[in-house]
Protein backbone atom coordinates (compact mmCIF):
# COMPACT_ATOMS: atom_id res chain seq x y z
CA UNK A 1 0.00 0.00 0.00
CA UNK A 2 1.48 3.46 -0.94
CA UNK A 3 1.96 5.50 1.98
CA UNK A 4 0.48 9.39 1.94
CA UNK A 5 2.79 12.33 1.77
CA UNK A 6 1.91 15.24 2.23
CA UNK A 7 1.49 18.39 -0.38
CA UNK A 8 -1.02 20.91 -0.89
CA UNK A 9 -3.96 21.77 -2.95
CA UNK A 10 -5.35 24.87 -4.45
CA UNK A 11 -9.29 25.20 -5.12
CA UNK A 12 -10.26 28.41 -6.47
CA UNK A 13 -12.32 30.39 -8.79
CA UNK A 14 -12.67 34.02 -10.33
CA UNK A 15 -14.63 36.37 -8.89
CA UNK A 16 -16.90 37.81 -10.86
CA UNK A 17 -16.20 36.04 -13.94
CA UNK A 18 -19.60 36.45 -15.59
CA UNK A 19 -18.81 40.31 -15.82
CA UNK A 20 -15.66 40.16 -17.52
CA UNK A 21 -15.51 40.92 -21.43
CA UNK A 22 -14.58 37.74 -23.23
CA UNK A 23 -10.96 39.26 -23.84
CA UNK A 24 -10.26 39.97 -20.19
CA UNK A 25 -11.41 36.85 -19.01
CA UNK A 26 -9.62 34.89 -21.84
CA UNK A 27 -6.19 36.97 -20.63
CA UNK A 28 -6.80 36.16 -16.52
CA UNK A 29 -7.69 32.31 -17.87
CA UNK A 30 -4.38 32.24 -20.10
CA UNK A 31 -2.65 34.13 -17.17
CA UNK A 32 -3.51 31.21 -14.25
CA UNK A 33 -2.40 28.73 -16.78
CA UNK A 34 0.54 29.91 -17.36
CA UNK A 35 1.24 30.59 -13.06
CA UNK A 36 -0.22 26.64 -12.54
CA UNK A 37 1.84 25.17 -15.56
CA UNK A 38 4.68 23.80 -13.20
CA UNK A 39 1.79 21.97 -11.24
CA UNK A 40 -0.70 19.29 -12.09
CA UNK A 41 -4.14 21.36 -12.89
CA UNK A 42 -7.41 21.54 -14.19
CA UNK A 43 -10.03 23.78 -14.89
CA UNK A 44 -13.66 23.02 -14.65
CA UNK A 45 -16.95 24.90 -14.89
CA UNK A 46 -15.14 27.53 -16.72
CA UNK A 47 -14.11 29.71 -14.32
CA UNK A 48 -12.65 27.32 -11.52
CA UNK A 49 -9.88 25.21 -11.00
CA UNK A 50 -7.72 22.91 -8.96
CA UNK A 51 -4.14 22.31 -8.26
CA UNK A 52 -2.01 19.56 -7.01
CA UNK A 53 1.46 21.15 -5.60
CA UNK A 54 4.05 18.77 -4.38
CA UNK A 55 6.22 21.54 -2.17
CA UNK A 56 3.67 22.75 0.43
CA UNK A 57 5.88 25.56 1.02
CA UNK A 58 5.03 27.13 -3.12
CA UNK A 59 1.73 26.69 -2.21
CA UNK A 60 0.77 30.99 -0.52
CA UNK A 61 3.13 31.84 -3.25
CA UNK A 62 1.18 30.42 -5.91
CA UNK A 63 -1.93 31.63 -4.33
CA UNK A 64 -1.23 35.10 -4.22
CA UNK A 65 -0.19 35.24 -7.92
CA UNK A 66 -3.46 34.03 -9.18
CA UNK A 67 -5.24 36.57 -6.92
CA UNK A 68 -2.60 39.49 -7.92
CA UNK A 69 -3.17 38.29 -11.71
CA UNK A 70 -6.22 38.85 -11.64
CA UNK A 71 -6.68 42.22 -9.75
CA UNK A 72 -3.93 42.99 -12.28
CA UNK A 73 -6.27 42.05 -15.42
CA UNK A 74 -9.08 44.33 -14.32
CA UNK A 75 -7.05 47.54 -15.30
CA UNK A 76 -8.62 50.44 -16.89
CA UNK A 77 -8.33 51.70 -20.38
CA UNK A 78 -5.89 54.60 -21.14
CA UNK A 79 -8.89 56.89 -21.41
CA UNK A 80 -10.26 56.11 -18.24
CA UNK A 81 -13.95 54.97 -19.59
CA UNK A 82 -13.74 51.66 -18.61
CA UNK A 83 -15.32 50.14 -15.98
CA UNK A 84 -13.94 46.49 -15.17
CA UNK A 85 -15.75 44.74 -13.03
CA UNK A 86 -13.79 44.13 -9.54
CA UNK A 87 -11.89 41.12 -10.65
CA UNK A 88 -10.23 38.43 -7.89
CA UNK A 89 -9.71 34.88 -6.89
CA UNK A 90 -11.61 33.06 -4.23
CA UNK A 91 -8.92 30.52 -3.36
CA UNK A 92 -8.25 27.99 -0.89
CA UNK A 93 -5.46 25.78 0.25
CA UNK A 94 -5.45 22.19 2.02
CA UNK A 95 -2.45 20.86 3.26
CA UNK A 96 -2.14 17.55 4.28
CA UNK A 97 -1.75 13.76 3.36
CA UNK A 98 -2.35 12.96 -0.50
CA UNK A 99 -2.64 9.55 -1.51
CA UNK A 100 0.03 8.77 -4.23
CA UNK A 101 -0.26 8.54 -6.98
CA UNK A 102 -1.92 11.13 -8.10
CA UNK A 103 -3.79 10.66 -11.27
CA UNK A 104 -6.69 13.27 -12.46
CA UNK A 105 -7.35 15.41 -9.79
CA UNK A 106 -11.19 14.82 -9.71
CA UNK A 107 -10.18 11.41 -8.22
CA UNK A 108 -7.48 12.08 -6.48
CA UNK A 109 -7.62 11.17 -2.79
CA UNK A 110 -6.22 12.44 0.63
CA UNK A 111 -6.68 14.71 3.65
CA UNK A 112 -5.27 18.05 1.33
CA UNK A 113 -8.56 17.54 -1.36
CA UNK A 114 -10.95 16.89 1.54
CA UNK A 115 -9.59 20.24 3.53
CA UNK A 116 -9.00 22.52 0.38
CA UNK A 117 -12.30 21.70 -0.81
CA UNK A 118 -14.53 22.05 2.13
CA UNK A 119 -12.80 24.77 2.87
CA UNK A 120 -13.60 26.89 -0.58
CA UNK A 121 -16.97 25.78 0.01
CA UNK A 122 -17.03 27.64 3.71
CA UNK A 123 -15.08 30.61 1.99
CA UNK A 124 -18.31 30.75 -0.68
CA UNK A 125 -19.99 30.77 1.92
CA UNK A 126 -18.48 33.74 4.41
CA UNK A 127 -17.06 35.89 1.41
CA UNK A 128 -13.77 35.60 2.11
CA UNK A 129 -11.18 35.10 -0.89
CA UNK A 130 -8.37 33.37 0.84
CA UNK A 131 -8.20 30.77 3.31
CA UNK A 132 -5.26 28.10 4.33
CA UNK A 133 -5.96 24.49 6.30
CA UNK A 134 -4.01 21.70 7.52
CA UNK A 135 -4.83 18.42 9.79
CA UNK A 136 -3.73 20.37 12.84
CA UNK A 137 -5.81 22.42 14.31
CA UNK A 138 -3.06 24.85 16.45
CA UNK A 139 -1.65 25.41 13.07
CA UNK A 140 -4.96 26.69 11.31
CA UNK A 141 -4.97 29.27 14.42
CA UNK A 142 -1.98 31.29 13.29
CA UNK A 143 -2.06 30.52 9.72
CA UNK A 144 -5.96 31.48 9.68
CA UNK A 145 -4.57 35.04 11.48
CA UNK A 146 -2.31 35.14 8.27
CA UNK A 147 -5.02 34.62 5.66
CA UNK A 148 -7.35 37.32 7.15
CA UNK A 149 -4.12 39.69 7.41
CA UNK A 150 -3.83 38.91 3.57
CA UNK A 151 -7.08 39.22 2.68
CA UNK A 152 -7.07 42.68 4.14
CA UNK A 153 -3.65 43.75 2.36
CA UNK A 154 -5.39 42.67 -1.45
CA UNK A 155 -8.82 44.28 -0.87
CA UNK A 156 -7.43 47.36 -0.82
CA UNK A 157 -5.03 46.56 -4.07
CA UNK A 158 -5.41 48.21 -7.02
CA UNK A 159 -4.57 47.07 -10.63
CA UNK A 160 -1.68 49.45 -11.01
CA UNK A 161 0.00 47.81 -7.76
CA UNK A 162 -0.86 44.44 -8.51
CA UNK A 163 1.17 45.07 -12.01
CA UNK A 164 4.13 45.71 -9.81
CA UNK A 165 3.62 43.12 -6.82
CA UNK A 166 2.92 40.16 -9.37
CA UNK A 167 6.83 40.95 -10.88
CA UNK A 168 7.85 41.17 -7.37
CA UNK A 169 5.86 37.34 -7.01
CA UNK A 170 7.81 36.14 -9.70
CA UNK A 171 11.53 37.10 -8.25
CA UNK A 172 11.79 40.26 -10.25
CA UNK A 173 14.02 43.52 -9.14
CA UNK A 174 12.34 47.20 -9.05
CA UNK A 175 14.59 48.33 -11.93
CA UNK A 176 13.13 44.44 -14.23
CA UNK A 177 9.33 46.07 -13.10
CA UNK A 178 10.19 49.81 -14.22
CA UNK A 179 11.62 48.45 -17.28
CA UNK A 180 9.62 45.58 -18.59
CA UNK A 181 6.70 48.07 -17.21
CA UNK A 182 7.87 51.38 -18.81
CA UNK A 183 7.46 53.29 -15.63
CA UNK A 184 10.30 55.42 -13.98
CA UNK A 185 12.00 53.70 -11.04
CA UNK A 186 10.20 56.35 -8.59
CA UNK A 187 6.71 55.30 -9.42
CA UNK A 188 7.70 51.23 -9.53
CA UNK A 189 9.03 52.38 -5.67
CA UNK A 190 5.95 54.09 -4.83
CA UNK A 191 3.78 51.33 -5.97
CA UNK A 192 6.05 48.57 -4.26
CA UNK A 193 5.43 50.65 -0.78
CA UNK A 194 1.67 51.59 -1.43
CA UNK A 195 0.98 47.37 -2.42
CA UNK A 196 2.34 46.52 0.78
CA UNK A 197 4.96 44.52 -0.79
CA UNK A 198 7.14 44.47 2.59
CA UNK A 199 4.40 43.16 4.13
CA UNK A 200 3.16 40.38 1.66
CA UNK A 201 7.00 39.36 2.13
CA UNK A 202 7.47 39.31 5.40
CA UNK A 203 4.38 36.89 5.72
CA UNK A 204 5.02 34.70 2.80
CA UNK A 205 8.39 33.78 4.79
CA UNK A 206 6.40 33.58 8.15
CA UNK A 207 4.18 30.96 6.15
CA UNK A 208 7.31 28.72 5.20
CA UNK A 209 8.77 28.95 8.50
CA UNK A 210 5.68 27.86 10.19
CA UNK A 211 4.52 24.85 7.56
CA UNK A 212 8.25 23.96 8.06
CA UNK A 213 7.67 23.49 11.61
CA UNK A 214 4.23 21.74 11.19
CA UNK A 215 6.22 19.40 8.55
CA UNK A 216 8.99 18.59 11.08
CA UNK A 217 6.56 17.61 13.99
CA UNK A 218 4.71 15.18 11.50
CA UNK A 219 4.78 11.37 11.96
CA UNK A 220 8.22 10.71 10.28
CA UNK A 221 6.25 7.44 8.34
CA UNK A 222 4.85 10.75 6.38
CA UNK A 223 6.67 11.56 3.35
CA UNK A 224 7.10 15.05 2.50
CA UNK A 225 8.05 15.99 -1.04
CA UNK A 226 9.04 12.83 -2.13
Amino acid sequence: MNRPTIHAVLTGDIVNSTQLDPVREQNLLDNLGAILKPYKFEFFRGDSFQAYIKDPAKALETALLCRTAAIANARRAEDGNDTAPESDIRISIGIGSVSMPVGTLGAAKGAAFLLSGRAFDEMQKAGTRLSIVTENEMANIGLAVMADYINALYEGMTDKQAEVIIALLKGETQQQVAAVLGKSKSTVSQLTHSGRWAEIEKLLGQYEKLLNQLLAELHPLREFNQ
